[in-house]
C-alpha cells in the first residue's frame, strides 16, 4: 500500500454508492454477494443522512458506519438483525428514539490496522452526544468463536475474550472502544458461520445524555411496567432489606422499564425487631424507617433510570398514623400518595387513619394514578382520577387470603374497563411467623386492560405465577386507549350520563 496522504470522515451521499459497493465487496469476501443494495443505502440516506458516515482515504471510500435511531422501550434487547432493521427496510428508524443503533461498520482489508475503525466509532459517539441520545447499541459478530465452539459456550468465550485469555478481532476491538457487553443474542445473523449465528449485544453509554432536554411526554406511547411480587422474609438488619430492594430495581431496570411497582407494606419484615411491643406501638416503630427508605428509593430511581412506585409504608404526621407511599421520579423528584380507605383490621390493630389526598401525577410517561389496596374497591376514586387524565393506575396491595386477593383483583379489572385505562397490581407472598398481624400473604400480580378488540379478550395483559417471588414485565400502549376512547365498541367515559348523575371531589375547608 502506497503512502497515505489524506484521511477524511464525512457523511455519505447518493453519488458514493459505487465506491461504497466496491469497499463492501472487499470487506465481505467471506460472504460473496453480501453487500448493501443501492435502494437500501438510499433509504438510509433519505431517513437519517447524518447517521451514515464514510471514511475516505486519498479521495476513495474505504469503509463506513451506518446507523439508525430506535426507541429502546419498543425494541427490546431480544432481537435479530432482520428484526431491528425490519427486514432491511429500516422502518424501525424513529427520529424521536433514544438509542443510536449500529447497522453496519466495516473497513476494507488493505486499510485495516490504521485505526480507521476507531475514527468511525469516535464519530458515532460524537453524533450520539450531539443528538442527545442515551446510548449506542449494536449486535457485534464473534468471528473467532467457531474455533472454540466445541469446547466453550458463547458466554464462556466472551468471558475469556474480556479477560484477554482469547483474542477476537471484533469483540476485542469493541471492548477497547469503551463498549460493554449487555447479553448474547441467538440467531442474530443467519449464515454467519464464524459466529455460529451468535452475536454480542454491545452498548456505549452517553454520559452527557440529558433526559430533560427531550420532550418524552409527547412521544412516549409504549410504556414498560415492572411489577415486583415480593417475598416476605426475615431480615437481620434494614440493610439486608435495602439489598433486596436494589436487587429488584436492578432486575427490572435491566429490561429498560419505565416504572417499577412494589407492594403495600413490603417493609413489614422489619416489624420482627419490635415484636415484643403491642401491635399499635410496633407499627409506629416501623414508621421510623419510612423517610430513610424513601430517600434510598429516590437514589435508586436516579441511578437505575426508572420511576419507582414504592408500595406503601406507615408514616406519622401530626401524631396520626397513615399508610403512604412515594412516587420517586427518575429525575430525582418525588410525590407522596396516601391510603384513603383503611380496613377495619388496620384500624383495630394499628390505629391507622384514612387520608383525604387524591390526585393524578404527571410523569415522563404521562399521567398516572395510585390507589393503595382497599382504595381500588371504591370505584369513585379511580373515576375521579380518570376525569383528570389518568392512563395507568398502580395498585400496591397486601392480602392474606384468596378471598381478600379476589376483591382487589376483580375490582382492579373493573376499574380498567370503566375508566378505559391500564391497571397494574402488585402484592407480597410468603409469611412472617415472627410478626403479629402479618401471618400469611397471598398474591398474583397482574396488568389489566379494557376489554375490546385491541386488547386481550379477558382484559388480562400479563399475570405472575400465584404465590411465587418474581418480577412481571409488561408493555402497555397508550395509543390503544386513545383509539378505544373514540372508536371502541363501548365508550365508558364518553357515554356517562352526566345529565343524570355527577361525581366530584369535595374541597377541603
Amino acid at each position: 500500500m502506497s503512502e497515505i496522504k489524506n484521511v477524511e470522515l464525512r457523511n455519505l451521499n447518493h453519488e458514493d454508492y459505487e465506491e461504497l459497493k466496491s469497499a463492501m465487496m472487499k470487506a465481505y469476501q467471506q460472504w460473496p454477494g453480501s453487500y448493501w443494495r443501492e435502494n437500501e443505502i438510499y433509504t438510509l440516506l433519505d431517513i437519517f443522512p447524518v447517521g451514515q458516515i464514510g471514511v475516505v482515504v486519498d479521495g476513495v471510500i474505504v469503509g463506513c458506519a451506518l446507523s439508525i435511531i430506535v426507541d429502546s422501550t419498543i425494541h427490546s434487547d431480544e432481537h435479530t438483525y432482520r428484526g431491528i432493521t425490519d427486514n432491511f427496510s429500516f422502518s424501525t428508524h424513529d427520529p424521536d428514539g433514544d438509542v443510536l443503533y449500529g447497522v453496519d461498520m466495516f473497513i476494507q482489508p488493505e486499510f485495516r490496522g490504521l485505526r480507521l475503525g476507531r475514527r468511525l466509532y469516535d464519530a458515532r459517539k460524537e453524533l450520539c452526544e450531539q443528538l442527545n441520545l442515551r446510548a449506542i447499541v449494536f449486535g457485534g459478530r464473534m468471528p473467532g468463536y467457531h474455533k472454540f465452539a466445541s469446547e466453550l459456550t458463547p458466554k464462556e468465550y466472551i468471558q475469556k475474550v474480556k479477560s484477554k485469555e482469547l483474542y477476537d478481532p471484533t469483540i476485542t476491538f469493541q471492548l477497547s472502544n469503551d463498549f460493554h457487553v449487555k447479553k448474547v443474542l441467538t440467531d442474530y445473523l443467519p449464515g454467519d458461520k464464524e459466529s455460529r449465528e451468535f452475536a454480542v449485544l454491545m452498548q456505549w453509554d452517553n454520559i452527557y445524555y440529558t433526559k430533560q432536554s427531550r420532550d418524552l411526554k409527547q412521544r412516549k406511547t409504549v410504556i414498560r411496567l415492572g411489577l415486583v411480587q415480593w417475598q416476605m422474609r426475615h431480615y437481620a438488619t434494614p440493610d439486608d432489606m435495602y439489598e433486596q430492594i436494589e436487587y429488584f430495581v436492578d432486575a427490572v431496570s435491566a429490561y429498560q422499564s419505565d416504572f417499577i411497582l412494589f407492594p403495600e407494606f413490603f417493609n413489614a419484615p422489619l416489624l420482627a425487631r419490635h415484636n415484643d411491643l403491642p401491635e399499635s406501638l410496633a407499627i409506629r416503630k416501623l414508621a421510623e424507617y419510612t423517610e430513610d427508605i424513601r430517600d434510598r428509593f429516590i437514589q435508586l430511581a436516579i441511578s437505575y433510570n426508572v420511576n419507582i412506585v414504592t408500595g406503601s409504608m406507615p408514616l406519622i404526621r401530626d401524631d396520626k398514623l397513615y399508610n403512604v407511599g412515594f412516587l420517586c421520579h427518575r429525575n430525582g423528584t418525588y410525590d407522596r400518595y396516601e391510603k384513603i380507605h383503611v380496613t377495619p383490621d388496620e384500624v383495630k390493630a394499628w390505629g391507622l387513619s384514612g387520608s383525604d389526598i387524591l390526585k393524578v401525577y404527571d410523569t415522563d410517561c404521562g399521567k398516572i394514578g395510585i390507589l393503595i389496596c382497599y382504595d381500588v374497591e371504591f370505584p369513585e376514586l379511580s373515576r375521579l382520577l380518570a376525569d383528570q387524565g389518568m392512563k395507568i393506575l398502580f395498585v400496591p396491595f397486601l392480602t392474606d387470603t384468596q378471598n381478600g386477593y379476589s376483591r382487589v383483583r376483580y375490582c382492579a379489572r373493573a376499574r380498567a374497563i370503566e375508566n378505559e385505562c391500564f391497571v397494574a397490581i402488585a402484592g407480597s407472598v410468603g409469611n412472617l411467623p415472627k410478626v403479629h398481624n402479618m401471618n400469611i400473604q397471598y398474591a398474583q400480580s397482574a396488568v389489566f386492560t379494557p376489554c375490546d378488540f385491541a386488547f386481550p379478550t379477558n382484559g388480562v395483559k400479563n399475570e405472575a405465577t400465584p404465590n411465587t417471588e418474581m418480577i412481571l414485565v409488561s408493555d402497555v400502549d397508550l395509543n390503544l386507549l386513545s383509539e378505544l376512547h373514540t372508536y371502541g365498541s363501548v365508550r365508558n367515559l364518553k357515554d356517562r350520563r352526566t345529565d343524570v348523575f355527577d361525581l366530584r371531589l369535595k374541597t377541603k375547608k
